[in-house]
């Protein structure tokens, strides 16, 4: 039996964040804090490229990708150019391969079968093509061959980083963006598409965290709910946003109000005792509709949590009181500065909805 498994349903992370959260938890496996890691998430839409991508695979202007607000990152894994979206699951497993292990092919064979398996369960009969990576629906309700499951991994001294994306519900349109894995000769598809049918994206999570511990030979348990935070960006009447700075003692950074949500409060509650904690304003706050999970500060193991975005407005002439346990300073900022400043892509796309 190989070394056991924590697997984390993340629900939705920025892809800057995640790779941070990628970062902090593979440190903190070679720290031996925490045990081997198995992360699923979905990210919001963005075309990642891998090391061995070609920029002209990516077909659409740039200006058009800003408009449908879809980023771009290039990073260290393994492929071609790929989409992220709502609707696929996200898996990066980080694991330590021990000896017996270490083997790059075996491992990705791995997580090709970990998504045959749980295809399977739905009915879907996947398949891998010796000429093409990921996993494949042979013939497709779509026509032709078409790619079910995406794979790009990243190996340093038997550490993994990177992993897998099975499209689940995804928008197939926003392939159209790119040439998927620089393949020209065949498209994608969705367990949605092939079985004409929802699926939800928490019962597939579920079986891939099953078939994880067979496929893997390993024990694989959930791990604990991310701590529940708030964050409230604040604006005043001329449209500039309340960015406060954190005591040198708390790390210094710029951020907009948050805080944690105590036992027995709802989001809403907590967002509505912080902005008068932090800063004796009395104006209501009003949901934004945008959760997201991000680690926060670089604690090891890594601090993982959960945050529900609030926004609020503030008439002219409003006089902001800061609590000096908490914050040293304040400034009144463009959308843009403000996105700037903030530590965490969750934090400025919550100032951008503001806005």
């Amino acid at each position: 039996m190989n070394p056991p498994v924590q697997w984390h349903r993340l629900g939705r992370v920025e892809y800057g964040d995640g790779l941070e959260l990628q970062r902090q938890f593979q440190e903190a496996r070679r720290a031996s804090l925490v045990p081997d890691t198995l992360l699923l998430l979905e990210h919001p839409p963005v075309l990642t490229l891998g090391r061995g991508a070609h920029e002209t695979n990516i077909i659409t202007p740039k200006a058009q990708l800003d408009a449908l607000g879809v980023e771009t990152f290039e990073t260290d894994r393994g492929g071609d150019v790929t989409y992220h979206g709502p609707g696929q699951i996200v898996g990066y497993p980080l694991l330590h391969l021990e000896p017996g292990r270490q083997d790059v092919r075996k491992y990705v064979r791995a997580i090709e079968e970990l998504m045959i398996r749980t295809v399977a369960d739905w009915g879907i009969t996947a398949t891998r093509f010796e000429k093409w990576p990921g996993v494949w629906v042979a013939e497709s309700r779509r026509g032709g061959p078409r790619k079910l499951a995406a794979l790009g991994v990243h190996l340093s001294r038997w550490y993994t980083k990177h992993g897998f994306a099975l499209n689940v519900s995804t928008n197939l349109a926003h392939f159209e963006l790119i040439v998927p894995c620089g393949i020209r000769e065949a498209g994608v598809t969705s367990m949605r598409d092939e079985l004409q049918a929802d699926v939800p994206v928490a019962d597939v999570e579920a079986r891939i965290a099953h078939h994880f511990r067979d496929v893997f030979e390993c024990e694989v348990s959930p791990a604990p709910e991310p701590r529940r935070t708030i964050s409230v960006t604040v604006r005043r009447g001329d449209g500039r946003v309340l960015l406060l700075q954190r005591t040198d003692a708390r790390g210094g950074f710029w951020q907009p109000i948050t805080g944690q949500v105590e036992a027995g409060e709802s989001p809403l509650d907590a967002a509505q005792r912080e902005l008068r904690e932090e800063t004796c304003l009395p104006s209501p706050v009003r949901p934004l509709g945008y959760e997201h999970v991000f680690a926060l500060g670089d604690a090891r193991p890594p601090d993982v949590v959960r945050e529900t975005a609030f926004g609020a407005t503030l008439p002219e002439g409003s006089l902001v009181k800061l609590d000096p346990a908490e914050h040293q300073s304040f400034e009144w900022c463009s959308t843009e500065e403000a996105r700037v400043k903030v530590p965490h892509a969750g934090l400025a796309r919550a100032i951008q909805l503001t806005a």
